[in-house]
């Protein structure tokens, strides 16, 4: 149990400092002292820096699987308070996007790509009765990573609705809900 709460500890403070700094900044040492744990705790639980990002990475997802639970009475709703929760702690995605985009540069870590709520979009493709929910649910997934990202970092962060506000859900509900058509 204390060796979890310990790899919890360390990859939280992994996310928060790529959040911050970037992969860059993302060494060993340095999540020992964002931790404040001492020097090699971090590299006894992870022993190399693509076991960092992955350990990362795969906390990311457990927190986001968690967050992913679709309203049946309220699909779009229930999504895009989410996603606006997702942008409020913004933290958490940024370190997601910039895992995801230090994997483009380096193919042994294409591994934490692989990470997507694809599974609950196809999921609920399936609920709402898309003939092809596989397709569907990449589609809606990739729909959702381009609509966070635009909101997050693109030209929707300087003119879209405040994070954190019924405005915001409203705004996210309302694309939801044309990307869910069948």
């Amino acid at each position: 149990m204390r060796s979890t709460v310990r790899r919890d500890l360390i990859t939280d403070a992994a996310i928060q400092l790529v959040a911050e700094q970037g992969m860059r900044g993302l060494t060993h040492r340095a999540v020992d002292r964002q931790a404040g744990l001492p020097e090699g705790s971090t590299s006894a639980y992870f022993r190399t820096r693509k076991a960092l990002i992955e350990g990362f990475v795969a906390r990311l997802a457990d927190q986001e699987r968690l967050d992913v639970v679709p309203d049946p009475d309220d699909v779009a709703g229930s999504i895009a308070r989410t996603l606006d929760s997702w942008l409020v702690e913004r933290n958490r995605t940024l370190a997601r996007y910039a895992a995801m985009l230090e994997a483009t540069h380096h193919p042994e870590l294409k591994s934490i790509m692989v990470h997507s709520p694809r599974e609950q979009a196809t999921a609920i493709a399936k609920m709402l009765g898309h003939s092809d929910p596989e397709r569907a649910g990449a589609h809606f997934t990739a729909f959702l990573e381009g609509l966070l990202f635009y909101r997050l970092v693109g030209g929707g962060s300087t003119v879209g609705p405040e994070p954190g506000t019924e405005e915001s859900v409203r705004d996210l509900r309302e694309a939801v809900e044309k990307a869910l058509r069948p």
